[in-house]
C-alpha cells in the first residue's frame, strides 16, 4: 500500500481569496460528497435469498478495503458458489510499486472484508491463490451459521487516517491483540512503541520520501492520483481527496497549481515527523517468501489489523517510504533483524480525529 501522501496547500485561503474562491469546495460539492460518503460507508442489508445481490453486496464490502493510492485496483469474477478477485492492471502506480506489490496486498485486503462479509451474511469463504488464472484469488463460498464479526462490523469504520494523532500509549491488551490478528500464513507483525525505535524508523522514512521526492515520475503519479475538490472525487469515485488527508479541498485548477508550489521536501518531511511523533507506535509487517500469493496474505493480515484498530477506535496510516525505495529495504531489514525476510508494509497507528471517508467506485464498475 502507498502511504498515500498529503500535500501542503499553506496559502490556499490567501491564493483563493485573491482569486475570488473560498478555501474550501462550495457547500454543494461538499454536501455532494458528505451524501456519497456516507452511503459508500455503511452496512447493508440483501432480502433472504437473494443470492445474485448477496454476491454485488459481498463485492461492495470488498471495495470499501484500502488500495495505494486508493487506485482500487481490483476486477471481481462472479461465479456460482464463488468470487475471485484479479488484479486491474489498468490501475497500476509503476513508480511507486513496480513489481506490483501494493496491488496484490490491496487484493488480499480486499479478500479479508470480502470473507468477514460473507461469513455474517451466513457464507464461509475458502480463499485459494490461482496463478493459472491470471494471478486471481478465488473465493469459494459455502453455507455456515452467520457469525457478524468484530472486524465485519468494523469495516464501514475503518480508514486510512492521514493526520496527527493524540501521542498516548495502547494498552498491553489491545496491542497483543492487535498482533495477534495482525500474522498470517508466513507473516509477523512487529509493533514499535519505544520512542528510540520510532525515531529510527522515521530516519528511514526521511530517507525514502527524499528519494521519491527527487523522482519526478514519483511526483507525477501521486498527483495524477489526487482529487482536488469533492466533486472530483464524486465523479471518479477513486484516488486521494484532499480533504481525506486534512487538506482544504480547492477547485481543481487551483489545487493543481498549489500542489506544484508548495508540494516540498521540507514540507512533507516535517509532516512526517510530527506523524510519526503523534502516534502510540509503528507496525512491521513482514513475510517469509516474496510474490503475489505471500502478498496477498500480508493484505490479509493488514486489513485484520486495521479493522481490530477501527474496533478499538485506534487509526491508522502507511508510512511505506522504507520499502517502496527498493535500495532502502535490506537496510531497513537489517535494523528490523529479520534476515532475508522482506519488510512489506510499515503502518503508524494512535489514537485521532476521523477525517472526510475516501470513495468508492460502484459495483458494476469493478466487475470483470
Amino acid at each position: 500500500m502507498s502511504s498515500r501522501r498529503e500535500f501542503v496547500f499553506a496559502a490556499l485561503a490567501s491564493v483563493g481569496a485573491m482569486a475570488g474562491l473560498p478555501s474550501c469546495s462550495s457547500e454543494t460539492s461538499a454536501d455532494s460528497y458528505a451524501t456519497v460518503a456516507e452511503r459508500t460507508w455503511r452496512h447493508g442489508n440483501v432480502a433472504v435469498g437473494d443470492k445474485a445481490a448477496l454476491l454485488h453486496e459481498l463485492v461492495r464490502y470488498a471495495t470499501l478495503a484500502p488500495s495505494s493510492h486508493n487506485t482500487q485496483c481490483w476486477k471481481f469474477r462472479l461465479e456460482d458458489g464463488a468470487i475471485s478477485i484479479l488484479p486491474d492492471l489498468s490501475r497500476r502506480c509503476p513508480a511507486v510499486d513496480p513489481d506490483d506489490h501494493h496491488l496484490f496486498v490491496s487484493l488480499g485486503c480486499a479478500a479479508e472484508n470480502l470473507n468477514q462479509a460473507a461469513l455474517a451474511n451466513g457464507l464461509k469463504g475458502h480463499a485459494g491463490f490461482d496463478a493459472a488464472g491470471g494471478d486471481a484469488l478465488r473465493v469459494v463460498l459455502e453455507p455456515t451459521k452467520p457469525v457478524a464479526s468484530t472486524l465485519y462490523q468494523a469495516i464501514p469504520e475503518r480508514q486510512s487516517t492521514r493526520g496527527e494523532y493524540d501521542g498516548q500509549p495502547l494498552t498491553r491488551q489491545e496491542l497483543d491483540l492487535l498482533e495477534k490478528v495482525g500474522a498470517g500464513d508466513g507473516v509477523q507483525v512487529i509493533l514499535l512503541t519505544e520512542r528510540q525505535a520510532m525515531e529510527k524508523v522515521l530516519e528511514y522514512v526521511v530517507q525514502g520520501n527524499t528519494a521519491q521526492m527527487n523522482d519526478p515520475a514519483f511526483v507525477a503519479e501521486l498527483k495524477q492520483w489526487i482529487r482536488f475538490s469533492g466533486d472530483e472525487a464524486v465523479r471518479t469515485g477513486d484516488g486521494l481527496y484532499a480533504a481525506s488527508s486534512g487538506n482544504p479541498a480547492a477547485p481543481t485548477w487551483l489545487g493543481s497549481r498549489l500542489f506544484d508550489v508548495f508540494f516540498t521536501l521540507k514540507s512533507e518531511n516535517d509532516k512526517y515527523a510530527k506523524h510519526v511523533r503523534s502516534s502510540a507506535g509503528i507496525a512491521i509487517f513482514v513475510s517469509d517468501t516474496p510474490g503475489p500469493a505471500q502478498w496477498m496474505e500480508v493484505g490479509r493480515c493488514y486489513e485484520r489489523f486495521a479493522l481490530q484498530s477501527a474496533a478499538f477506535g485506534i487509526r491508522n496510516a502507511m508510512l511505506n517510504q522504507p520499502v517502496e525505495v527498493s535500495t532502502l529495504r535490506p537496510q531497513f531489514a537489517d535494523f528490523l533483524g529479520i534476515g532475508k525476510r522482506r519488510p512489506d508494509l510499515v503502518v503508524r497507528f494512535g489514537r485521532g480525529p476521523k477525517l472526510p471517508s475516501s470513495l468508492r467506485r460502484p459495483v458494476p464498475a469493478v466487475l470483470a
